[in-house]
C-alpha cells in the first residue's frame, strides 16, 4: 500500500510552532538552533529543525510529525516489539538538503540511540521519513547487530519497504557485484560503512523476502542471532536447510537473474504479497493493551487528556526480563554510496 506524503495544500496556514517546548537532547553532531516543530499523536516522536533552514525544512519536519506514528508502528510490526520514545533533528546534514546528507543516531537501543539526526529533503519529505526509519529500525535492534554489516543491510531494508523506496540512490548491491560478488554471506563484516558488506546483504535479504520470508520473520531472526550471527545462519533458520547451502543457493540465483543486480531490491522483494501481510504477535498485543486502555478510561467518564496520557502509557515498551545486549554509543551512519562519513556542526 502507498503511503505517499502529501504537500500541504497552498491554501494552507503555515506550520505552528508549540509554545511550550520540549528541551532538545544531545545531538550526535548538530550544534544549531534545535527549533521544536511538534510531536506525533502518539507521543513517542518530537520533532525540531534547524531554524536557519526556513519554510522547506521545517515542512519537512511538519509533515515527519504526521507521518511517525505510521513509520513507528510498521517498525513495531517488523521487530514484533514496541519501540520507545524517540527525539528527531532535521537538518542540512553533511551540508546537503536533498536527503543525500544520510542520517545518524548513536546507540542501537532507546536508551543510547533516541537522539536521531536526519537530513533534510527539501520538496520530498518520503525521503526524510526513510531517513528515520534507517535509524529507528537500529533503536529496535535492542544492542544487537550494531556497526555490522548485518545490522546496516537490515535497516536499510526496513527505510526501504516502510520508506516505499524513497532511499533508491542509496542502492550499494550493484557496487558489490561490480567489485567480484565477495562472500558476505557466510562472515559479517565489522563495519557499516562497507558498500561491498552492505550491497551483499542487501541483495541477499532481497532474495529471502522474494521466497516468502517477509522481515517480520528476517528481523527478528537476526536480532536473536545476534552480532555473531552471519546471513548464512539466518538462512539456516528461516529455511531449516544446511547454513553451507547458504551461499551457493544464493549465487545461483543471482546467475539466474534476467537483468542482473541493478538495484537493491534485484528479486523484487518489495512487490511480494507476503510483506506485512499480518501483524506480529507483539504488535498484536500492543493494539490489546492500547484499545483496552481507551475501553476503560471511557468507562470511567476521564477527560480526553487523561485518555491520551493513559494510551502513551500503554504505548512504552513492556520490559522482557532480559538484560539487552550491551551496545556502545558511536555514530551510526546512513551515508549513500561515494560520500564520505565525516561529523557535521551547524552554526
Amino acid at each position: 500500500m502507498n503511503h505517499r506524503i502529501k504537500a500541504a495544500p497552498k491554501g494552507n496556514k503555515p506550520v505552528s510552532i508549540h509554545r511550550d517546548s520540549p528541551v532538545a537532547p544531545a545531538w550526535p553532531s548538530f550544534q544549531g538552533n534545535s527549533q521544536f516543530v511538534g510531536t506525533s499523536p502518539s507521543g513517542r516522536v518530537t520533532v525540531f529543525v534547524d531554524s536557519s533552514l526556513g519554510q522547506p525544512a521545517l515542512q519537512n519536519a511538519q509533515d515527519l510529525v504526521n507521518d511517525a506514528d505510521r513509520v513507528v508502528a510498521a517498525n513495531d510490526g517488523i521487530f514484533g516489539t514496541t519501540g520507545g520514545p524517540v527525539n528527531v533533528i532535521v537538518f542540512a546534514l553533511g551540508g546537503a538538503t536533498d536527503g543525500t546528507g544520510g542520517a545518524d543516531h548513536m546507540g542501537c537501543d532507546y536508551t543510547t540511540g533516541a537522539a536521531i539526526e536526519v537530513c533534510a529533503s527539501f520538496g520530498n519529505s518520503d525521503r526524510v521519513s526513510a531517513l528515520f526509519e534507517a535509524e529507528l529500525s537500529e533503536c529496535s535492534m535492542d544492542g544487537n547487530l550494531c556497526g555490522l554489516s548485518t545490522g546496516e543491510a537490515l535497516s536499510r531494508w526496513c527505510a526501504t519497504l516502510i520508506g516505499n523506496n524513497a532511499l533508491a540512490d542509496f542502492s550499494t548491491a550493484p557496487q558489490w557485484l561490480q567489485d567480484g560478488e565477495p562472500d558476505f554471506v557466510n562472515q559479517t563484516d565489522p563495519t557499516d560503512q562497507s558498500a561491498d558488506s552492505t550491497g551483499c546483504g542487501m541483495a541477499f535479504l532481497s532474495w529471502l523476502i522474494s521466497q516468502g520470508y517477509g522481515l517480520e520473520k528476517i528481523a527478528p531472526t537476526m536480532v536473536n542471532l545476534g552480532d555473531a550471527g552471519t546471513l548464512a545462519q539466518l538462512y539456516s533458520s528461516l529455511t531449516s536447510d544446511d547454513a553451507a547451502n547458504a551461499w551457493p543457493n544464493f549465487q545461483n540465483a543471482i546467475q539466474a537473474l534476467p537483468n542482473g543486480v541493478t538495484n537493491d531490491d534485484p528479486f523484487g522483494g518489495l512487490a511480494q504479497p507476503t510483506q506485512m501481510a499480518h501483524l506480529a504477535p507483539r504488535t498484536a498485543e500492543l493494539v490489546g493493551r492500547v484499545l483496552a486502555a481507551i475501553v476503560a478510561d471511557l468507562s470511567a467518564g476521564r477527560q480526553p487528556e487523561q485518555i491520551m496520557a493513559n494510551v502513551r502509557a500503554a504505548m512504552l515498551p513492556v520490559s522482557s526480563g532480559k538484560a539487552p545486549t550491551v551496545c556502545s554509543p558511536k555514530s551510526k551512519r546512513l551515508l549513500p554510496p561515494g560520500r564520505q562519513h565525516r561529523t557535521t556542526k551547524s552554526a
